[in-house]
């Protein structure tokens, strides 16, 4: 049974810290592309970061590069995003995002269900 399962939300404070986890099960964690959505109330979901299989390369939109980082621990099956100087406007729920580029499931695509974020004083 495949799972993403993100634990890590909560309620923090501008500037704060928060780390997100995402941790998968059911699949080949090494054969898929990982990344962090967001979706604010009333918005679009919204891609913030990418890690490749390896880890070894990472994306980042705009509004988050530099206060963001993406890793994985592949011998965990887990993904992170740690977020430092959280702003109002990262207020979200924030998505895990599974995507295999490997030939024996390319194109597969699995979502966790969701972990909300609030940056408010």
């Amino acid at each position: 049974q495949v799972q993403l399962v993100e634990s890590g939300g909560g309620l923090v404070q501008p500037g704060g810290s928060l780390r997100l986890s995402c941790a998968a099960s059911g699949f080949t964690f090494t054969h898929y592309v990982m990344r962090w959505y967001r979706q604010a109330p009333g918005k679009e979901r919204e891609l913030v970061a990418t890690s490749s299989r390896t880890g070894d390369t990472t994306n980042y939109v705009d509004s988050v590069k530099g206060r963001f980082t993406i890793f994985r621990d592949n011998a965990k099956n887990t993904v992170y995003l740690q977020m430092n100087t959280l702003k109002a406007e990262d207020t979200a729920v924030y998505y895990c995002n599974a995507d295999c580029t490997s030939l024996s499931c390319f194109g597969r695509k699995y979502w966790g269900q969701g972990t909300q974020v609030t940056v408010s004083s």
